[in-house]
């Protein structure tokens, strides 16, 4: 049974470490537990309750815009397809028209695959 969360991670540009630190840090006034990668930072850590928030600055522009193809991708190396690629709109204000998959990866985890439709 689940009694909690360890962490969460977000990722940013490189280029936005700085509003992030000062948003978490500053803003929320979280403390900074741990921090990883000198001089470049590659990671933080902020305390959060019993959980922590990871920050790693290295994420790219796109996560992926071609969900179909990772899934095969997947499905070819061996991983397992717990639901096949399909168009979705959230109803949010505004709405939020995407296309998911879900596959599971190579320690039994479950990853979405999200595709943000213009």
């Amino acid at each position: 049974m689940i009694t909690g969360v360890h962490h969460v991670c977000v990722k940013c540009r490189p280029e936005e470490l700085e509003k992030v630190q000062k948003f978490y840090g500053e803003l929320l006034g979280l403390p900074l537990v741990r921090s990883w990668g000198e001089p470049k930072v590659e990671g933080l850590m902020y305390g959060a309750g019993t959980s922590l928030i990871e920050i790693f600055p290295n994420a790219e522009e796109d996560l992926t815009d071609d969900v179909d193809s990772i899934v095969e991708a997947a499905r070819k190396a061996g991983y397992a397809v717990t639901m096949e690629p399909v168009d979705i709109e959230i109803m949010s204000k505004p709405s939020l028209p995407a296309r998911i998959a879900f596959i599971i990866g190579p320690v039994g985890e479950e990853i979405e695959l999200f595709c943000e439709k213009q």
